[in-house]
C-alpha cells in the first residue's frame, strides 16, 4: 500500500472515530440497543482502518494525527449537535491541538 492510501485510510479512520463517539453518546450508556450496535460496528471499522494504515505509516505521527482528528472532530460535533461550549479557552486548545498535529506531520 502506498503512503497516500495509508494516509487516506487514517483520515477515514479518524472520521469514523468521531462517528463512533457520537453513536456511543447516543447509546446512552449502551441502554439504546440500536445506537449500541452502531457504536460497536463503527469501533470495529475505525480499528481495522487504523491497523491497516499503521502497517505503512510511522506510529507516532500517524497516531497523533488520528487522535487529533478524533479529538477536534468530536469537539466540533459536540458544539454543532449538542450545544457544547464554544468559549475561547476550549477553542484555543483545539487550535493548539491542530497546530501540534500539523507540526508532527510536517516534521516527519
Amino acid at each position: 500500500m502506498s503512503q497516500s492510501v495509508a494516509w487516506l485510510l487514517l483520515i477515514i479512520s479518524g472520521i469514523t472515530d468521531v462517528a463512533w463517539a457520537l453513536a456511543t453518546k447516543k447509546s446512552a450508556g449502551f441502554t439504546e440497543p440500536l445506537w449500541a450496535a452502531v457504536s460497536f460496528v463503527l469501533l470495529v471499522i475505525f480499528i481495522a482502518l487504523l491497523t491497516k494504515a499503521l502497517t505503512v505509516l510511522p506510529l507516532g505521527t500517524a497516531y497523533a494525527v488520528w487522535t487529533g482528528i478524533g479529538a477536534v472532530g468530536s469537539l466540533i460535533a459536540g458544539i454543532a449537535l449538542f450545544g457544547e461550549s464554544t468559549d475561547a479557552v476550549r477553542l484555543t486548545f483545539a487550535a493548539v491541538t491542530i497546530l501540534g498535529v500539523v507540526g508532527l506531520k510536517v516534521s516527519s
